[in-house]
């Protein structure tokens, strides 16, 4: 039976071996707790006809637990110090594969199309960088790939505000953009013991399963963002001010905007958080055509 890498004394070894100190503008914090890493990977639902997509393998901790558990892993990571590190550490697995690059800026559908052939269930698996969380979340998603999911580790209070409901404080833009994609759910929280080195903040796994069609029909998708991120500007504000201040010449159309909204059947003097996504859907659809860029 291999050694687990995610172990506190395994880790020390590694990173004593290449001489690798972290690089905290990378939010590089390395999972030290196998139960933990095979807890993930459980919730991902993999299989041997399941190709992971891992984001940020670090020194393949999780990776290894992928190669274990589905049937082909794709990881990218940004960090050229770590190629020769995963290299080594992942030598025993001959179902993964390394991209040395940058997920925000890579042709992540190219990459699936060469690397991930002959597979209908892809999930995404990640203990992902904590700074750009919610960019790569949004991109993964916006991009349509062709992806049963995702399940990543995250700071907790990111994982919150995906998962927020309605009349929550952690309720706002993510939220809807999330839920308007993907089914959200938290699965589990994480102490801050379990890393190296240790974060500030607590962590959680989020479970988000794509929807067939979405919640609700639009006329314009980027709209519907655009006018759900306006009306949490300021969410102390107002529908009515945050729109008002927020869309081009809104100041100007505030007869149009407060139009809209009474059609939509929403009071203007509701505030963002307040509003559900078949909410914001109608009342994108009602501003629409005054306020298309």
């Amino acid at each position: 039976m291999l050694k687990d890498i995610a172990t506190p004394i395994r880790t020390k070894e590694i990173l004593k071996k290449y001489g690798f100190s972290f690089k905290k503008s990378l939010g590089q914090n390395f999972l030290i707790d196998p139960n933990i890493l095979r807890n993930i990977t459980e919730h991902a639902g993999l299989t041997k006809n399941t190709a992971a997509i891992e984001i940020g393998p670090g020194i393949g901790a999780l990776t290894e637990q992928l190669a274990r558990t589905s049937g082909k892993v794709l990881a990218f990571e940004i960090d050229q110090r770590l190629i020769p590190i995963l290299k080594d550490t992942l030598s025993p697995y001959n179902n993964v594969t390394i991209v040395n690059e940058d997920v925000l800026k890579a042709d992540v559908k190219a990459v699936m199309d060469q690397e991930l052939q002959g597979f209908d269930d892809i999930m995404v698996v990640a203990n992902l960088p904590y700074y750009v969380t919610t960019p790569i979340i949004l991109k993964l998603l916006m991009e349509k790939l062709p992806i049963r999911g995702i399940c990543v580790m995250l700071q907790k209070e990111v994982g919150d505000r995906i998962s927020a409901k309605p009349g929550t404080k952690e309720y706002g833009s993510l939220s809807i953009a999330i839920q308007y994609y993907t089914e959200a759910e938290m699965v589990m929280t994480v102490p801050k013991t379990v890393f190296m080195p240790q974060p500030n903040v607590d962590s959680a796994v989020i479970r988000l399963t794509k929807r067939e069609k979405p919640p609700v029909d639009v006329k314009d998708e980027d709209f519907l963002f655009f006018i759900t991120r306006s009306s949490f500007a300021q969410r102390r504000k107002t529908i009515l001010n945050n729109l008002t201040s927020q869309l081009p010449n809104g100041k100007e159309k505030k007869e149009a905007i407060l139009e809209a909204l009474q059609s939509a059947g929403v009071d203007p003097t509701r505030r963002g958080e307040t509003l559900s996504i078949e909410e914001f859907a109608l009342l994108s659809d009602h501003l629409l055509p005054n306020f298309k860029k």
